[in-house]
């Protein structure tokens, strides 16, 4: 039989594990032996598998130097076989029309900051997706424990980011953004000139999350009459399971998980203000966020805001996420024309810059 891709074997196993959220040393574990291996010449990778010493190599064990032994006997590696065997449930026919129609993830994060892959990795996962375009956001400084951007780091991942879109297919793009912090007072965790040159600008409260109501909503109000702010990203802050998400980078925070009760703040006063200056509520799809809960999506519909439908991936795998945000929005009414991701890379773009 023809020998299989043994590295592609590996890094699909990672990302299937990535989507199914399991543990972070499940996913490590075939990421970095996809890693050693990609280093060496494939005769050589061949050479170990036939003499048995894959597993002298750093970052490759029993289990992935059995799926790679399977892979170069031309066979799909039985780990893989049993992942896609047991792979979640189908969509319903509002939610996979509505997946259907997304172009693009508005919210995604890379070994910038505290995602584990690093933004080529994470575009390539994105192309297979179907997607036109993802947007790196990657934190803002005022989150160390995230590793976010200085502004000389913003400005040298903008470089960076034109370099590797010369390298990737034809018809996809990263678009450039960040996550910002909303402070205290309401203003952005960035410098305003660099805020202007991004594409996306998401805004997040990440402190603070138990304010009282009324400074919470002040702090809100403040940032969304901002015009460099897109999108308002999980706006209640809430975590709804302790689960750990699976992360493989220099900034794995999935050991920190937490259940986190909702940010208080008057939802209808804030839904009006990103209707009025026209700033997208986020959907965010992370199982462990699903913010905002349901009844707060519709009251932002009913306010006339528009949406994006994002992952917050830190993962490649994680990419496949936007399929639960568009379960919950289906649930709840939300058309596919309220969406901002469900417009090409130019309409996204086009939107921002007229908005600010």
């Amino acid at each position: 039989m023809k020998a299989r891709d043994p590295i592609a074997d590996l890094r699909r196993i990672a990302f299937l594990l990535e989507r199914a959220n399991e543990a972070t040393y499940r996913v490590r574990a075939f990421r970095s032996a996809a890693k050693t291996l990609a280093a060496l010449p494939s005769a050589e990778v061949a050479e170990r598998a036939r003499a048995g010493t894959l597993t002298e190599l750093s970052g490759v064990g029993d289990v992935t130097a059995r799926c790679v032994a399977e892979s170069l006997a031309g066979e799909e590696p039985v780990y893989l076989r049993r992942l896609l065997a047991t792979e979640g449930s189908d969509l319903d026919a509002e939610a996979t029309a509505l997946r259907t129609a997304l172009r693009g993830d508005c919210h995604t994060h890379s070994d910038w900051s505290d995602g584990g892959s690093p933004m080529e990795e994470m575009a390539l996962a994105a192309v297979e997706l179907g997607h036109e375009y993802v947007v790196l956001t990657d934190h803002s400084p005022r989150l160390t424990v995230a590793r976010g951007l200085t502004a000389d780091r913003l400005r040298r991942q903008l470089d960076h980011v034109q370099t590797v879109n010369e390298a990737l297919p034809e018809g996809f793009r990263i678009l450039t953004g960040i996550e910002v912090d909303i402070l205290a007072d309401g203003s952005l965790d960035q410098d305003e000139k660099l805020l202007a040159r991004l594409d996306v600008v998401v805004g997040s409260v990440h402190s603070g999350l138990n304010d009282e109501r009324s400074k919470m909503t002040r702090r809100m109000l403040t940032a969304i009459a901002n015009p460099h702010l897109d999108v308002l990203g999980h706006c209640t802050g809430r975590m709804v399971s302790s689960r750990p998400a699976a992360v493989t980078g220099p900034g794995d925070r999935g050991h920190r998980a937490r259940t986190r009760k909702e940010s208080d703040f008057d939802a209808d006063a804030v839904f009006a203000a990103c209707a009025e200056h026209d700033v997208a509520v986020e959907i965010n799809s992370r199982p462990e966020r699903q913010d905002p809960p349901k009844r707060l999506i519709r009251r932002a519909l009913e306010a006339g805001c528009r949406f994006a439908i994002n992952t917050d991936a830190h993962a490649p795998g994680q990419l496949d996420w936007q399929r639960f945000g568009c379960e919950r929005a289906a649930r709840c009414g939300v058309p596919a024309d309220r969406v901002i991701n469900t417009w090409s890379a130019e309409q996204l773009v086009d939107w921002t810059r007229r908005r600010s």
